[in-house]
């Protein structure tokens, strides 16, 4: 009993010994490239993390770069955005829809806006203008939160990543009778 005993702590030392011997072989050598561009992809994650007065104003910028959209309104809270857009008010409703659908599609290719709920219902957006310029003035966001509710329960969301076009079915055989 006592030769097993001695016998497994004597291997484990062994064990560890030799993984601390080639933990500092390794540091010795000098770093790779790999080793550096996760070092500096992690320091950026960190350092990237936007707070939401910053995600406000880049997804603003985001949404106001799609052609057809005048003015974006943002308003963040938790990790959800609702976005309202201004459009000239002479489109027509497809060409809105299609607007909207571009601005949702920019979202959904930027880290910061996946989650972001897009309307171009001019009231909407006129509320959501009214909400974040309450907050910039200090208001608290508990007395909004009902509000936001409602503003997203009332809307139809075009989320970003619902975006992704389906890819065709190839083994569906067309239906004759369906035309």
């Amino acid at each position: 009993m006592y030769i097993r005993t001695a016998t497994t702590i004597l291997l484990c030392l062994l064990i560890a010994g030799c993984g601390t011997a080639a933990r500092n072989k390794n540091e010795n050598q000098p770093p790779n490239q790999n080793q550096n561009q996760l070092h500096s992809q992690q320091a950026a994650n960190q350092e990237g993390e936007k707070e939401p007065a910053d995600l406000n104003i880049h997804l603003e910028k985001l949404a106001e770069n799609v052609p057809g959209v005048q003015r974006a309104h943002c308003v963040v809270i938790g990790n959800t955005a609702v976005v309202g857009i201004d459009v000239d008010g002479n489109l027509e409703r497809s060409r809105v829809g299609t607007i909207k659908y571009s601005v949702a599609e920019a979202f959904r290719k930027d880290p910061y806006g996946a989650d972001a709920i897009v309307t171009a219902d001019l009231d909407m957006s006129h509320r959501l203008a009214e909400i974040r310029e309450d907050i910039r003035q200090g208001n608290p966001i508990s007395g909004f939160t009902d509000e936001m509710a409602d503003i997203i329960g009332r809307i139809i969301p075009q989320m970003p990543r619902d975006t992704v076009q389906p890819e065709p079915d190839e083994t569906e055989v067309p239906n004759p009778d369906l035309k």
